[in-house]
């Protein structure tokens, strides 16, 4: 399959099959992403695989911390709410997701449910949780690298028959991640990857999003034609 063909074909998969990924597939994928763009080679990020017993007690931590009411908790500034068209994509693809999975605007426990799945890591029997040292902040070059990295991660996933979703809720508790997955206090948490075999009988991983024309956000200069 062509580049493009294959970049069209992926899709963020939020139901999983309750079927372990192995260390060596992880690795595989990690070793074909690794290879994403990084500035002047430095190679600055980080990922901590997290699997089984240590990611149960995350999903429990996130869980117990968000019900009670703890404030979120980032490694790094984070813009928690969007506006404009940015916000309107979150909305639209919010709705898509709870037509799906026939979740009513006033239904608050089917509400409440979706919200814990993400702090839950969609329940995914891998989670890469990517870091970068805090000595490298301001850490912006650090982040486009981890985003590039990240990029590479889902994209080698997909070709191997395994979803990936890219979670901010599963690391807005990140002392609870720092902890369970053994991650140092001088690492900053950026996001996290839920990954594993989609459950195709999961109707949200019929979810396609939409992409923006080009004209929308690309401006050309110098072109003869």
């Amino acid at each position: 399959m062509k580049f493009t063909e294959f970049a069209k074909s992926r899709k963020s998969a939020r139901g999983f099959l309750n079927k372990p990924i192995s260390k060596q597939t992880v690795d595989d994928i990690i070793d074909a992403a690794k290879w994403a763009p990084s500035s002047y080679n430095t190679q600055t990020w980080r990922v901590h695989a997290v699997a089984g017993e240590a990611l149960d007690k995350i999903r429990e931590g996130n869980t117990n911390n968000t019900l009670a009411g703890k404030p979120h908790v980032r490694d790094f500034p984070y813009k928690e709410q969007y506006d404009g068209v940015n916000r309107q994509r979150q909305i639209d693809v919010a709705i898509q997701l709870f037509e799906v999975m026939g979740i009513e605007r006033d239904d608050k426990e089917k509400r409440t449910e979706w919200m814990l799945r993400g702090f839950r890591q969609f329940d995914a029997p891998v989670s890469l949780v990517l870091t970068y040292h805090k000595s490298l902040e301001p850490a912006a070059i650090s982040q486009f690298s981890l985003g590039s990295l990240a990029y590479g991660i889902v994209l080698a996933a997909w070709e191997r028959g395994i979803g990936c979703v890219i979670n901010g809720q599963g690391i807005m508790q990140s002392d609870v991640v720092h902890q369970y997955a053994n991650i140092p206090d001088d690492e900053a948490i950026m996001i996290c990857i839920a990954m594993g075999y989609p459950d195709d009988d999961f109707q949200a991983n019929d979810v396609r999003s939409t992409r923006a024309e080009n004209a929308e956000f690309v401006s050309y200069v110098g072109f003869d034609d």
